[in-house]
């Protein structure tokens, strides 16, 4: 048999240990709700920036916003300067063939020299400072305009004659180029062709064969280049390897130059944007994208020109190849500006989707120089932020490395502030930008994984630590945080960052009456403690964690306070109703303390905690469930892990009466999840003589056998801890005869007993205290119950039949350990028990389970 004491109470453990599964250890709330910003700026309307402190979100791009000098290829060397006297003009017909004609190739010193190198030697040479070939080679058949002759040594180029040496640095001085005022309008079919010869083969059908001029006859050549040719035949191999110059410049004669006079003539603008296309792809295929290409400054000047149409849609088709071609400085910003326009208008995302404007920007991210570019790099962003907030790029974002790119620039500002001791100039502006990108992607499954795996939340916290005095950023990573944290991941990889709680409480600190961002911290620490008690003792440790909660606490509980009272002045309208923002605070706030209290090194100190206490309990008094379910849901929560320490100085024990009367008015509340919570903490306080007369004297205790037919497992387990205690007392024992309580306790053991061995436990330790004095079975508990209860407990302690329910290997485990530990002792003995004081008159059927 039970040792007397085992007749009386057996507490209830705390609420909140994992060995209680039913209940509940931590609170639920939702994260902070965001709005939703119905127009698309670089600074939204919570911005702490004022309008004269922050860049522009509307502005006017046209032609002459770019320079028309950044269009030169890039030289690694800068070219001496050579001596040229050149002779005066025959006529002035030779001048004007001079500025208008088509520059032929330069002459070699040894004798007369045609440009031929391949491509990629141009580009060595360019970066060399040389861009003449090294070898000498056989020149090309010339118009008429210009001739190129030799006579003892002396050239004459366009009726102007130099020395071979000379006519090196002329030729140098006057690179080739289509036009000088960039009109294709005024260039003839002849003039588009002239100094070119033959198209190579490999090359024939990438083009327009019918604009294609055969080459020259050689009977028109003059004796001394064919003298040239007949020497130049021997050297095949040298043509061969020196022909992608020329081939250049029959690709853009007779590629690129129709399409940019296609681009002046065409007045219809889907035809005009066609047009775009088709010269992006050719410039693509001729290798002539990037910024070393020759002709480059002439394809900007059209390029710029077409911006002032002022389509959305051309625009788009323009800036992607202005990008493609790599502009610098003042253009790449415009260009940036002007994809950012349209990206404003949500209407023309779809543009921006099917040209494939996404890679454009990231691959300017990814190349371009930080520091040199930090305002194009603002506009650049200010798009990509936009757009990621549309669900249809989130793929194509992913795809391209948007997350490791945000973070790689993410990581430079860090560094470069961390080098500089402050915050360089824009990378506040720049980073609002590139936080509320990720805020947006962190929605997706693949963005969290790719945080994680590049170890990116350190980064976060170091970028609020350097810029901890700008608002808008450590708003968005606030919102940030918020969003991972609801992931058990997460919370362990920003648990692991040692500052984080010091980061957090700086910020609380800092922004104690910015509810938008301090509801977002009181929220991640919600998160962080909810499921790790290192988290919730190394939050504790923390230097003036607790005074901060507290100050937090009394400050939106005033503010909540004065909100009600304008509130009930008979505006009703939603928005000007401001209570929930700082209610809002409050249920972030409950819920970090009710954490906590779980904590046994911190809990105590927060129950003998008098302004703690009494902020909670006036929070109860002055709130309705039906108007703030969450709060006062929340606050029962905190008060209930709080009554579990039986400590000296606890506020609770002290004023446990008066908290018995608040949760009188959540008993009799529609609201099941807050009766749960009365009950719960009903079951801690009623372990005390006080609290068990006034559940009498209020009739609770028929409220709790009522609710043993709720059906409700967790119910059923708390209003059962509550009887548990009142049956501690003798004199109490006859009220579980009231209402049916043995019949309702008896059904309760069959219904969750298979599934629940520790609500099994508490129902037979019930039943133990109430029969202690048993004379006979039947009496005791009624002639149904006592069979019931003999056929159950003789099932129930059968191990092979108790546990062959359908759990997996870990639940099985569980049960069984349960069942050993808690259910099987006081089963057997209450079994013995009612065997001991029962007659059997027929045989006692085995219940199913």
């Amino acid at each position: 048999m039970l040792s007397p004491n085992d007749k009386k109470l057996e507490k209830l453990d705390p609420c909140y240990l994992p060995s209680l599964s039913k209940q509940k250890t931590t609170v639920r709330t939702q994260r902070p709700f965001t709005p939703w910003e119905d127009q698309r700026k670089l600074f939204g309307p919570a911005s702490s920036r004022t309008p004269e402190n922050r860049p522009p979100s509307s502005f006017s791009v046209h032609a002459s916003s770019f320079e028309f000098s950044d269009s030169r290829p890039i030289s690694g060397t800068r070219l001496s300067p050579l001596e040229f006297k050149p002779k005066a003009p025959a006529s002035p017909d030779t001048v004007e063939d001079f500025c208008l004609s088509f520059p032929k190739p330069p002459v070699d010193p040894a004798k007369i020299r045609r440009i031929s190198s391949a491509r990629a030697r141009l580009f060595r040479a360019a970066s060399q400072g040389a861009l003449l070939p090294a070898r000498t080679l056989p020149p090309i058949q010339v118009e008429s305009e210009e001739t190129v002759t030799t006579r003892d040594s002396v050239v004459k180029i366009n009726g102007i004659y130099l020395t071979e040496s000379k006519a090196i640095g002329h030729l140098k001085r006057h690179p080739l180029q289509l036009t000088y005022d960039g009109d294709f309008s005024k260039i003839t079919e002849q003039e588009m062709f002239k100094g070119v010869t033959s198209v190579p083969f490999h090359l024939r059908s990438g083009g327009d064969q019918g604009k294609r001029r055969p080459r020259a006859s050689s009977s028109s050549r003059s004796p001394d280049q064919s003298r040239l040719d007949i020497r130049a035949g021997s050297k095949a191999d040298l043509q061969e390897k020196n022909t992608e110059i020329e081939v250049d410049e029959v690709f853009w004669n007779t590629r690129i130059v129709p399409i940019l006079h296609d681009l002046e003539k065409e007045e219809n603008i889907e035809m005009v944007c066609a047009t775009c296309t088709q010269l992006h792809h050719a410039l693509e295929e001729g290798n002539m994208l990037g910024n070393k290409f020759k002709r480059r400054s002439v394809l900007l000047k059209t390029l710029y020109k077409l911006v002032d149409v002022g389509s959305d849609l051309l625009s788009l088709k323009l800036a992607k190849i202005i990008l493609a071609l790599k502009v610098s400085g003042k253009n790449l910003l415009n260009v940036c500006k002007l994809i950012f326009k349209i990206s404003r208008s949500e209407k023309n995302d779809s543009l921006i989707r099917n040209d494939s404007i996404l890679e454009s920007l990231l691959e300017v991210l990814r190349s371009e120089d930080l520091q040199a570019n930090t305002e194009a790099f603002l506009y650049c962003m200010g798009t990509i932020k936009f757009i990621s907030g549309n669900p249809e790029f989130l793929h194509e974002m992913m795809g391209k490395g948007a997350v490791e790119i945000l973070m790689s620039l993410i990581k430079q500002v860090n560094e470069n502030t961390k080098k500089s001791g402050t915050c360089l100039p824009n990378s506040g502006h720049l980073l609002v930008q590139m936080t509320a990108t990720l805020r947006n992607l962190v929605d997706s499954p693949l963005a969290r994984s790719k945080l994680l795996s590049i170890n990116a939340l350190p980064q976060l916290c170091t970028v609020m630590e350097q810029h901890i005095g700008d608002k808008d950023v450590c708003t968005n990573i606030a919102r940030i945080f918020s969003k991972l944290t609801s992931y058990h991941d997460c919370c362990v990889a920003l648990a692991s960052y040692s500052r984080c709680y010091a980061l957090f409480l700086n910020l609380i600190n800092k922004y104690q009456k910015k509810q938008d961002l301090v509801v977002r911290v009181v929220f991640i620490l919600g998160n962080l403690t909810a499921k790790n008690n290192q988290a919730r003792e190394q939050f504790s440790k923390e230097k003036g964690s607790i005074p901060t909660l507290l100050s937090l606490f009394h400050t939106f509980y005033k503010l909540d306070l004065h909100s009600g009272k304008r509130c009930g002045e008979g505006d009703e309208r939603p928005e000007a109703r401001r209570p929930a923002q700082a209610e809002d605070v409050l249920i972030k706030l409950t819920r970090v303390l009710a954490n906590l209290a779980i904590h046994p090194g911190v809990g105590p100190a927060i129950a003998a905690h008098s302004h703690i206490v009494g902020l909670l309990l006036a929070t109860l008094e002055s709130k309705s469930i039906d108007d703030c379910e969450e709060l006062v849901i929340n606050t029962t929560a905190t008060i209930n892990n709080l009554s579990y320490y039986k400590v000296k100085n606890s506020i609770i024990q002290d004023r446990k009466l008066y908290i018995a009367e608040l949760l009188l008015k959540l008993l009799v509340s529609n609201n099941m999840d807050g009766i749960l919570e009365a009950v719960r903490v009903f079951g801690n306080l009623s372990q005390d003589h006080d609290i068990c007369d006034f559940i009498v004297q209020k009739n609770v205790h028929k409220f709790m056998i009522a609710l043993l037919d709720a059906k409700h497992q967790d119910i059923c387990f708390s209003a059962c801890g509550v009887l548990l205690n009142l049956t501690v007392d003798r004199d109490k024992r006859l009220i579980l005869k009231e209402g049916g309580g043995i019949k309702k306790l008896v059904d309760c053991l069959r219904d969750f007993g298979p599934t629940d061995w520790q609500l099994a436990s508490l129902v037979c330790k019930t039943l133990w205290n109430f029969s202690e004095n048993i004379t006979n079975a039947s009496s005791c508990f009624g002639d149904e119950a006592a069979n019931t209860l003999l056929a159950l407990l003789s099932s129930f302690l059968d191990e092979e039949l108790a546990l062959n329910g359908s759990f997996d290997q870990d639940l099985k485990n569980y049960h069984k350990l349960h069942w050993e530990t808690e259910f099987r002792p006081v089963a057997q003995q209450l079994l013995n028990r009612i065997k001991n004081h029962h007659t059997f008159l027929e045989p006692l059927p085995i219940p199913s389970f």
